[in-house]
């Protein structure tokens, strides 16, 4: 088995509180229990040597192959061996009628023909492979693992064969019918209390587990002809979704490489409101309504306080503060440093956060959301700081760490935030602020004016000479301007052939201006973007041949990463990643489903005739 296998060997197990990344061989090599952000028990992707890992699979040469069971998060592997055939089944426990989580992965293993020897290695490392916990074999099946302020439980019906202090290794010949268990829980140091499972528990746990995915999965309202990789991404946004709090984290994991070997390594397991506002927007469009209206809790708890503390992401649970730290004892991926904990993104300004922020408001009240008295208080009190701060150079969208500018996707945001707080005021009755609608239109002649180059269209900052951006692709999607105004025309045709690859996009040219060193691949959302503008601008057929090429580079699985690469076809970045996965659904509904569900853009410009229906 080679060391850092690719990103795109994984795929994603979890029970909206933690996941997993299990590898093409069996292991699990990453797994958080209890939250996405929580120090895992696993952390091998990061350092292959001290990171941890549990993997099962056939200890003689095989070939695997594997699946999602249909509709589900749950994982099926097949090893195929000169002896025999096995089938893994993975799963976190999903809690029966949404009750409390069992925090329990379960692993199931089938010998379907001939015989087959398994072998089991189990190596915890806990706090990001700095502690090697104490490891307690109690019975031939039975073992708990301890250390610092996490716990574990371990019951296999594979037999302990190896064992010391912080590892174990397990297995048996497995014969044609027979069926074996591991289960492994995670509990608090001082609460351990190991539970006997049977055999007829597991099955009926996993078959629970199923029950619940393909029940959720089934309600997706996109019929059209990739429905099978729009359901795909909707249990990637509902698998990274927190269940107690509605939160959406961006991504599984942290400090995956945007560049293999850079500094460009960064934690996504918080909930950013650009991210989540953008799936706010796609879970509403495949019928995921108790989603939304479960986010648009969480944001109403969050951003509850001053608007002038607005903050770009939080933790899952509302947390403000996320410290960047080091960790300097890791290798990283295949190299890659440093690996990062925290995000010290959290205290930047990017004034297009006001945008997003009063834009899920928009989309939630549209759809026949409830904006009380309360909120639109603090909504009309983020207008007043949009109108004080909307003059000010940011950060922007890309959490650039060199110098603020005036870019004009900020502006254009800083724009959608008063035209949407405008438009609420409006469907609700409340009295509007002059000075909204006068803001509003001082932006539009400012960006009209600065933000535009005769032959690029929109350009990435004010006075840049055309640079190129392809978050420039989101200002017809937002309904700054139409999808077929002459601007957003140039805009979509300049990046698709001065900032792509065969038309897979860049962000924008790392020339220093985000002030980090090295490159970094083409970004997945930014390619659906210009999928998006094309269709929705009458160009069908490119979008379709660029669309299809696109969902090509999905795992075997289904899943991506944060960007792919268009030489080599790798999948690079934290995985799997929201951003990407909202993306596709978007395109997909763009170029199929117009009249059923509207583009962003298109919501933005009509009436709102079902404003009143239920959420």
């Amino acid at each position: 088995m080679n060391t850092y296998p690719p990103i795109s060997d994984y795929a994603l197990i979890g029970d909206c509180h933690g996941g997993a990344l299990v590898s093409r061989d069996g292991s699990i090599d990453w797994c958080a229990f209890h939250r996405f952000v929580a120090s895992p028990v696993f952390a091998r992707i990061l350092d292959w040597e001290q990171g941890g890992h549990f993997r099962i699979a056939p200890r003689d040469e095989y070939e695997a192959t594997r699946r999602y069971l249909p509709g589900t998060n749950v994982l099926e592997t097949t090893f195929e061996t000169a002896t025999g055939t096995i089938t893994l089944t993975d799963c976190f426990v999903v809690a029966p009628n949404g009750g409390h989580p069992e925090h329990r992965l379960v692993r199931l293993v089938e010998c379907v023909r001939g015989e087959v020897p398994a072998r089991v290695e189990f190596k915890p490392r806990f706090d990001y492979g700095f502690t090697a916990p104490r490891l307690e074999v109690l019975d031939k099946e039975l073992a708990v693992v301890y250390g610092g302020a996490d716990a574990l439980v371990l019951q296999s019906q594979l037999p302990f064969e190896n064992a010391d202090l912080t590892a174990c290794t397990l297995g048996r010949t497995l014969r044609e019918g027979e069926k074996v268990f591991v289960a492994l829980t995670y509990q608090l140091p001082h609460e351990l209390d190991p539970e006997r499972l049977e055999l007829l528990d597991v099955e009926w746990a996993i078959g629970d587990t199923v029950e619940w995915w393909e029940e959720w999965s089934s309600a997706c309202t996109y019929e059209g002809p990739y429905r099978d990789q729009v359901v795909r991404s909707a249990l990637v946004l509902k698998a990274l979704t927190n269940a107690p709090t509605g939160a959406i984290v961006a991504a599984a994991t942290t400090s995956l490489p945007e560049e293999i070997g850079g500094e460009r390594n960064w934690d996504y397991r918080y909930s950013w409101l650009r991210d989540s506002s953008l799936t706010l927007n796609a879970l509403f469009a495949l019928g995921y309504t108790d989603e939304a209206k479960a986010y648009m809790g969480w944001l109403k708890r969050t951003t509850a306080g001053r608007a002038e503390e607005l903050q770009i992401m939080y933790g899952v649970g509302g947390e403000r503060f996320l410290p960047e730290i080091e960790l300097t004892h890791l290798d990283g991926y295949r190299g890659s440093r440093p690996v990062r904990v925290g995000n010290g993104a959290a205290q930047q300004f990017q004034l297009d956060v006001f945008g997003e922020l009063l834009d899920a408001a928009w989309m939630y009240r549209m759809r026949g959301g409830e904006i009380d008295d309360v909120f639109w208080e603090f909504l009309s009190d983020v207008a007043r700081v949009v109108l004080e701060k909307w003059s000010e150079p940011d950060q922007g969208i890309w959490e650039i760490r060199g110098e603020p500018r005036h870019f004009t996707y900020s502006k254009v945001m800083a724009w959608v935030a008063l035209d949407r707080v405008i438009r609420i005021g409006e469907l609700d009755e409340h009295e509007l602020a002059p000075a909204w609608i006068e803001g509003r239109e001082a932006i539009r002649a400012l960006v009209e004016r600065d933000g535009v180059d005769p032959e690029h269209g929109f350009t990435q900052s004010f006075g840049d000479g055309g640079k190129l951006d392809a978050s420039n692709l989101m200002i017809p999607i937002v309904g700054f301007v139409p999808h077929d105004d002459p601007r957003a025309r140039a805009t979509f045709e300049a990046i698709a052939s001065e900032l792509s690859v065969d038309g897979f996009v860049y962000r924008y040219v790392t020339d220093g201006v985000d002030g980090l060193s090295g490159d970094e691949a083409t970004f997945a959302i930014c390619s659906f973007w210009l999928v998006e503008c094309m269709a929705r601008a009458g160009e069908t057929d490119r979008a379709r041949e660029l669309f299809e090429r696109l969902i090509g580079y999905c795992n075997d699985v289904g899943l991506l990463a944060e960007e792919i690469d268009p030489h080599s076809g790798e999948l690079i970045g934290n995985f799997p990643q929201a951003f990407s996965h909202l993306g596709l659904i978007q395109a997909a509904i763009a170029l199929d489903m117009p009249a059923e569900s509207m583009s962003v853009a298109a919501r933005h410009a009509s009436p709102v005739d079902d404003a009143t229906a239920a959420v």
